[in-house]
């Protein structure tokens, strides 16, 4: 359910020290992985491509081929197909693995969603949360993530449904700039970089993350096809620790990060040094999957009707591959 979603995270040194201790095992020489994007854009998972370009998960002996999705279901329907390794995606994708896709979640990347915020026309007289009460949000498509994200913040603030009025208007910029404009609608919810260009721009800015009233949700979460979960568990731990390896970089090398980023998303340079900033403090320290999380997901699944009745969430995700 990342729509173009497009985003925020340790030190290098964990790495070495886990390596030297035996915690960051690596795969047989070039085995390959193909890895499936939810989001071709999306901050907590473009780090894949980061990692690869840089050649750390080729350090842990593995190949990656990189497929990029527009959204995490068609990714599930490539991993159910046994076209992918690894998903990297949201914990929304959980939701799949109730559902009987066979995959595994490995990896909570990032707990909070500060990629994603809301944003108003740039000459707009609102400012503060409180001002949003009685307007019109845009979001993405019905039961989206930032249809529900909508219908969050309305309960976060207490105010008594309907609070907003939520319109369905995609998630392009051309398409926001445009309702902004029509004055079909008073703020909109979407990926912070895409506001952040607007602001560039003068078309629109970033009234804020979503973060300011939500909190972790599993926002970045990977994983392993269960045929690859059973017939190579090394090549997962290799995975796991280039993943951490790479996050370990990003946080340590925000210019050259940014410069990366920067050609992988088409934001500028200094649109992504601006979203760095926002998002760096997002991503687990070593892939732990964190109670408010999964608590979050369990009751987002209810909400969004994803599921019929709400799933052991146990069940969902392993956290066999992860450093001990």
């Amino acid at each position: 359910m990342f729509e173009k979603l497009s985003r925020g995270p340790f030190i290098a040194a964990l790495a070495i020290v886990l390596g030297s201790a035996g915690f960051a095992p690596t795969a047989s020489a070039a085995t390959m992985l193909t890895v499936g994007k939810a989001a071709p854009n999306a901050d907590p998972i473009i780090p894949v491509d980061v990692g690869n370009q840089l050649g750390i998960f080729k350090k842990h002996g593995l190949d990656l081929k990189i497929i990029d999705f527009t959204g995490g279901s068609k990714m599930a329907t490539a991993m159910a197909a046994g076209s992918l390794d690894i998903g990297d995606g949201a914990g929304t994708e959980m939701a799949l693995v109730a559902k009987g896709v066979p995959m595994t979640a490995i990896c909570e990347s990032a707990g909070p969603i500060p990629f994603i915020g809301i944003g108003v026309p740039w000459d707009s007289p609102i400012h503060s949360i409180a001002q949003l009460k009685g307007t019109k949000i845009g979001f993405s498509s019905a039961g989206s993530l930032t249809d529900w994200l909508t219908k969050e913040l309305v309960r976060k603030e207490g105010w008594q449904p309907p609070g907003v009025t939520g319109v369905a208007i995609g998630n392009g910029a051309s398409s926001i700039i445009a309702a902004f404009r029509a004055h079909l609608i008073d703020a909109d919810i979407a990926v912070t970089s895409l506001f952040l260009q607007m602001e560039d721009k003068k078309t629109g800015r970033l009234l804020f993350p979503v973060t300011k009233y939500e909190g972790n949700l599993a926002a970045g979460t990977l994983y392993a096809s269960n045929n690859l979960i059973k017939t190579n568990p090394d090549a997962v731990r290799a995975f796991v620790a280039g993943w951490i390896e790479t996050i370990n970089y990003i946080r340590a090398h925000k210019a050259e990060t940014v410069k990366i980023e920067s050609k992988i998303t088409g934001f500028s340079p200094s649109v992504m040094a601006k979203d760095y900033d926002l998002t760096i403090g997002m991503f687990s320290k070593a892939c732990e999957f964190d109670a408010e999380s999964l608590a979050t997901l369990k009751r987002s699944f209810a909400d969004l009707k994803l599921l019929a009745t709400p799933p052991d969430m146990s069940k969902l995700y392993t956290t066999a591959f992860l450093p001990k």
